[in-house]
């Protein structure tokens, strides 16, 4: 198990580097060696949809991504996450699949929400549905036969294929924690918890995040594998406030504000939020531009408006999916669950030099960063992938061949941009303090330091320039660092 350190995390799906892992690590390795510290590799495991999200099972790799031993093998370079889904199953998982063949005898049976009995009779009413965050129309349910005949509805957030379970039963807690155990013997050092908001169900409430209950697992997986020398993180797409919340327990978070907060400040020009958000964040944090989801929306309120978003989102819609082709209404519809789909190279309209400078205020942030390879790669809308899948998300997730990667990494962007990682994964100041300053409002500077070490990025969010200053080996003056375009 590779140790976590404070240097960026590359994002990727096992095949899109490449096509399998062991492209994967041929692709890190000889074209991005001193840029990535860790991996996050999403999903790996045999799945029944939503590209890896629907797990059959944690013990196995899906074959056509390779072996253990791929992933053992990256350990010991990277450190690494991985997903593991507390809100649901895959409804082909043996788990599930013993519970319909054997109903309440089954080991399993407290391990699904029954729908019904959680609502009690008359009800959903109307205003129950209303109240919960839904990622979909209708009720969040689908009805099940089980072997004898009988139909029961289940609970279910997301697609048919994801069950949800519940995590307050023993059982659904000695399945996670047995899975967990597994991960860490494989190499595994963080763990993402997705779509942890959606684990708690409380009748009068949203069904999201409900405290205190949603402090109950988290705790009692963190300090389980902590035991390990694992982390946990938990993926949830709330107001900034949480955030804190999770700070003040100790438990690592992802700032899910900078993304749309970044592009506001790009297309505006004023630094003055972005600068104040920076001195509020927690600094126990991983950052994000891109993911393999889209840019949320609610995620950055109150730091960009009703009327700001509004305004970002006009500004970037011609690089937006449904530029392309239509949205699902109902992605518009639940506000909360609202989020913007292209490329973040794209959605800045290809503007390399804001892009860089993107990345470079994101370097310099509090917490470590995590770049998606389609980001790491400077990649643009993939419209012929978008035109020939139904998922919005599929216009930033193009699987790159080794020899798409190696023209990728040619160009001045991409070269410059792996400069720029390597100094914030090799330089000592990083791991020390941080001042944010806007002298003016369109001026941000960001300064690390530790011990005699020092790193100042100045950006003009005018000319979209920027200039980083260092001081090298205990040397009393300051150096401008050239970023080199090998």
């Amino acid at each position: 198990m590779g140790s976590i350190t404070n240097k960026i995390m590359l994002i990727t799906y096992p095949d899109s580097m490449g096509g399998d892992l062991a492209n994967l690590k041929i692709a890190v390795q000889r074209y991005f060696k001193g840029a990535i510290g860790g991996i996050h590799i999403l999903p790996f495991f045999p799945s029944s949809g939503d590209r890896g999200f629907s797990p059959i099972t944690y013990r196995e790799v899906e074959p056509s991504f390779g072996t253990w031993r791929e992933i053992e093998e990256l350990a010991q370079d990277y450190y690494l996450m991985c997903d593991i889904m507390v809100n649901h199953v895959s409804r082909r998982c043996a788990e599930f699949q013993d519970y319909l063949a054997k109903k309440d005898a089954s080991p399993y049976a407290d391990m699904f929400l029954r729908y019904d009995t959680f609502w009690g009779e008359g009800r959903p009413t109307p205003q129950d549905l209303e109240l919960l965050y839904r990622r979909k129309d209708g009720e969040p349910c689908q009805a099940v036969t089980f072997s004898d005949g009988e139909t029961r509805k289940l609970w279910c957030t997301f697609t048919e294929e994801q069950l949800d379970i519940d995590t307050t039963q023993a059982v659904t807690v000695k399945y996670l924690k047995e899975n967990l155990a597994w991960l860490s013997e494989k190499g595994i050092s963080i763990v993402r918890l997705d779509a942890y908001g959606y684990i708690t169900k409380r009748q009068g409430t949203h069904c999201f995040f409900v405290e205190p209950e949603i402090w109950q697992l988290i705790t009692d997986l963190r300090d389980a594998l902590a035991q390990r020398g694992m982390l946990v993180l938990p993926e949830v797409h709330d107001l900034w406030l949480t955030t804190l919340k999770f700070a003040e327990r100790g438990i690592w978070s992802y700032d899910f504000v900078l993304p749309l907060l970044m592009l506001h400040t790009l297309y505006t020009h004023n630094a003055r939020k972005l600068a104040q958000w920076l001195q509020t964040c927690p600094r126990n944090q991983f950052t994000v531009l891109d993911t393999h989801d889209g840019i949320g929306v609610y995620d950055a309120f109150d730091w960009v408006d009703n009327q700001q978003a509004q305004a970002v989102i006009e500004k970037i819609e011609d690089r937006l999916s449904y530029a392309y082709k239509p949205l699902n209404p109902e992605k518009k519809r639940f506000f909360k669950s609202y989020q913007l789909y292209g490329t973040y190279y794209s959605l800045l309209h290809e503007n390399s030099d804001a892009y860089l400078l993107a990345r470079a205020i994101q370097f310099f942030a509090p917490g470590i960063p995590q770049v998606y390879y389609v980001g790491m790669l400077a990649g643009e809308n993939d419209r012929e992938a978008l035109l020939a899948n139904p998922d919005h998300r599929s216009i930033n997730r193009h699987n790159y061949s080794l020899a798409e990667i190696d023209q990728c990494c040619k160009t001045p962007l991409v070269r410059k941009l792996i400069a720029l990682m390597r100094f914030r994964n090799e330089y000592p100041a990083f791991g020390g303090e941080i001042a944010i300053n806007c002298p003016e409002t369109h001026i941000l500077e960001i300064a690390r330091k530790q011990g005699s070490y020092e790193a100042i990025l100045q950006c003009d969010l005018k000319t979209y320039q920027f200039t980083i200053d260092y001081r090298k080996d205990g040397e009393a003056d300051l150096r401008q660092l050239i970023l080199e375009e090998d």
